[in-house]
């Protein structure tokens, strides 16, 4: 079944959340280098997947639509609204308070205040990455494989993001890890929504319009979210080895796949 695929895509990259939940257990201590790492590396997968792949894509077939320059301009055009999309997503959602796991250490009422406003818009942020990944792997297999290996790196920093001051306020590992895999659980049901509603209107164009505004999405997460939070921890070998390894994981994957 042509559906089956690209649903499993988003389940697995939705269900990486829990991974991270798994890694603050294991570590006995924040583990900045792997923290690091998951950031950069994922910060480099997006990036290249957005420009190789997705932005390249929608520019092929938005300029045999509509011509050479106006498929460009178009093409640019739902990049840049893809990132003012993710934009406002960082805008209007409640995010950590700056120094809040330093600063309500001592107040667990608000430190589970922290994991539960992250959940939520983490939820959000989640849902139309799960109609990504679908539509990317509904359209193309290897793309969508390449799309959900990017959001899977990047969704397992996040299920830290929401485990850590649940289980620090809370005590309880199951606490932890039901808020986190809610927020994964929001992958599948984006793409479920996807196919049972979405698939009937897919054309050429309408997928081309949907890669330029994902690739504008994941840009933005990459240089404003992903990057910058990679380079707080200071581990700068970590950082550029990361980031580099994530670039060249796409390009050799493209020796396979075309």
């Amino acid at each position: 079944m042509r559906s089956l695929i690209p649903l499993i895509m988003s389940l697995i990259a939705g269900l990486s959340t829990v991974i991270g939940a798994f890694i603050l257990f294991l570590s006995k201590e924040k583990n900045n280098r792997l923290i690091t790492f998951s950031l950069a590396y994922s910060a480099g997968v997006m990036i290249t997947v957005s420009f190789t792949d997705l932005f390249a894509s929608a520019e092929e077939v938005l300029t045999k639509a509509h011509g050479s320059l106006k498929g460009i301009i178009l093409s640019c055009l739902f990049l840049l609204i893809g990132s003012l999309l993710a934009y406002l997503i960082d805008e209007f959602i409640p995010d950590d308070p700056k120094g809040s796991i330093n600063r309500y250490t001592n107040s667990n009422e608000k430190l589970y205040r922290v994991g539960l406003v992250s959940m939520i818009a983490l939820i959000i942020h989640n849902f139309p990455e799960g109609v990504a990944t679908f539509i990317s792997g509904y359209q193309n297999t290897s793309l969508g494989i390449y799309v959900t290996l990017a959001i899977a790196l990047h969704n397992i920093p996040e299920g830290i993001t929401i485990a850590m001051p649940i289980y620090y306020s809370t005590r309880s590992k199951k606490q932890a890890f039901k808020y986190t895999l809610y927020s994964g659980l929001a992958e599948p049901l984006g793409a479920l929504v996807a196919f049972l509603f979405l698939r009937p209107y897919i054309s050429e164009v309408i997928l081309a319009i949907t890669f330029a505004l994902v690739a504008g999405i994941m840009l933005y997460i990459a240089f404003v979210e992903l990057i910058p939070t990679a380079r707080i921890y200071k581990h700068n070998k970590v950082y550029l080895f990361s980031i580099f390894l994530g670039i060249l994981t796409i390009v050799v994957s493209h020796m396979y796949s075309h």
